[in-house]
């Protein structure tokens, strides 16, 4: 009797886990389609009938795509850079200060080049790293030297990053400055902490500088009250969306506008309350995008989904939503260039169901 009650508690500890044996609390989630299985679904002229074609594969946890001219790099969270180049792929060392952190959802994330990097090999990144104990993230300046890329300078130091939810997305934005998400370090009230840089969208100068025109004066914080966001994408008219995780469901795509308070822990979904904004897009409560990096394209948000396993794309003009690619598991980021969509895998990152030479780089015509 006593063996039969010990497998019935055994058996109800496994459902419980599976349900709720994540990430505490749930993020980018456990568990996403199989990579190899296409999802069933009524044929969508609208939609990509042709596979996409695979550009590189066997990266490792790759979690941003940047491109200059037909070069890609791509950062892979264990602590390298991709380079990508008429078929050839180079993993590039990068020499930072401090140790790159192995904790979950941490590692080297965010990187975009500058503007003149044909000139000044300077790029950008975002990286975690551990302090006393304690898990924190900073914006640095990398040069490119030879096939290694070497921290310059600390542009921001100190970011919350807690057991999940670093953020870690840098993009320039069509002003030339630098934008970067932050998560809330799996301590919510700090989104709703003005002078905290977490769960925060901060904007700054490129040498580190503190634009004169940012809404809360001597701060980098752009809006505050978000939870964990992965995504910066701006439209042809110059609006900047964010995409976002939400508490075990209620993922959001929001209009980023300055100062503004974009109400985690206190609302989320399709919650709302005074001076707090509620989002243009919302899974529901009953739905994981689980969304990360994204980009804009003809009156479109393209946005990658992990454990939704697809690519989203979101109508601007009808405020309509669906699935746009699917089949691949896990998508951590795309990238909208010259009308062709490209999108990295990330079902190596131990939540994903690995195809055989994943992770991948894949491109799509969007027309």
């Amino acid at each position: 009797m006593f063996k039969t009650l010990s497998v019935v508690i055994f058996a109800i500890f496994l459902l419980t886990g599976c349900i709720f044996g994540d990430e505490q609390p749930l993020s980018e989630g456990d568990q996403a389609s199989p990579s190899d299985e296409r999802k069933e679904k009524e044929v969508d002229p609208t939609i990509p009938t042709d596979d996409p074609e695979v550009i590189a594969t066997n990266l490792e946890i790759p979690w941003s795509i940047e491109k200059h001219g037909d070069t890609f790099y791509i950062t892979e969270r264990p602590g390298a850079i991709v380079k990508i180049e008429n078929g050839d792929m180079v993993r590039q060392r990068v020499e930072l200060e401090q140790e790159i952190s192995t904790a979950a959802e941490a590692g080297l994330l965010g990187f975009v080049l500058a503007p003149d990097f044909a000139d000044s090999q300077l790029a950008f990144a975002y990286y975690t790293y551990e302090d006393g104990g304690e898990q924190w993230n900073r914006i640095v300046k990398l040069r490119l030297e030879g096939d290694a890329w070497r921290e310059e300078r600390i542009l921001i130091d100190a970011i919350p990053g807690g057991t999940f939810h670093h953020g870690g997305r840098l993009k320039i934005g069509p002003d030339g400055l630098l934008y970067a998400t932050t998560g809330d370090a799996s301590i919510p009230t700090i989104a709703q902490e003005v002078d905290s840089l977490g769960g925060k969208i901060l904007r700054l100068d490129l040498d580190g500088s503190i634009p004169e025109d940012n809404p809360f004066g001597d701060s980098y914080v752009y809006s505050y009250g978000h939870r964990n966001p992965q995504g910066l994408a701006w439209s042809s008219g110059g609006e900047l969306y964010s995409s976002e995780h939400g508490s075990r469901a209620n993922d959001e795509v929001n209009l980023i506008e300055a100062g503004k308070n974009f109400g985690w822990p206190v609302i989320e979904g399709e919650e709302e309350q005074e001076g707090m904004e509620s989002p243009l897009f919302t899974s529901g409560s009953a739905t994981t995008w689980a969304p990360s990096g994204m980009d804009y394209y003809d009156g479109k948000l393209y946005v990658a989904g992990l454990r939704g396993a697809a690519i989203y794309e979101f109508d601007l003009e009808t405020g309509e939503h669906r699935e746009f690619i699917t089949g691949f598991g896990r998508i951590r980021d795309v990238f909208i260039y010259d009308n062709t969509l490209y999108f990295i895998t990330n079902n190596t990152d131990g939540r994903g169901t690995p195809a055989e030479n994943d992770d991948k780089l894949f491109q799509i015509p969007l027309t």
